[in-house]
């Protein structure tokens, strides 16, 4: 078994853990993160009529055309998502960190998304 495979297997049961658990109303939508090397993507979704309510992610316009690392990147998209959750009417959220560690990028977002207003 290569190493990638036992990485991917690693981070699916912790995903499964976590999803057990976790999951996303209309009030409170859960706010998914999805990292890939080169970018950062989150959406709020409800789980229960599966419908995406609202994304951010490293590609869009304004975020892209910065030249900054990829922790301000993940800042930059943390706000845009709590702009856009108070845009929709969202105060409160779910975390749901999709199987990555709880640092680095997906910390930062997670705090940048706390600082600009959204509560979870």
């Amino acid at each position: 078994m290569a190493i990638k495979d036992k990485k991917e297997q690693r981070r699916s049961r912790i995903k499964m853990r976590i999803r057990k658990i976790v999951t996303g109303t209309a009030e409170r939508p859960r706010l998914t993160v999805f990292r890939s090397n080169k970018e950062i993507y989150v959406q709020l979704i409800d789980d229960l009529t599966g419908k995406t309510l609202a994304a951010a992610s490293s590609l869009s316009e304004d975020i892209n055309s910065q030249k900054v690392t990829k922790m301000e990147q993940s800042k930059l998209v943390g706000k845009a998502i709590a702009e856009k959750a108070s845009q929709a009417g969202i105060e409160t959220v779910v975390f749901d960190r999709n199987g990555y560690l709880y640092h680095g990028r997906v910390k930062s977002l997670a705090e940048a998304a706390r600082e600009s207003g959204l509560k979870f």
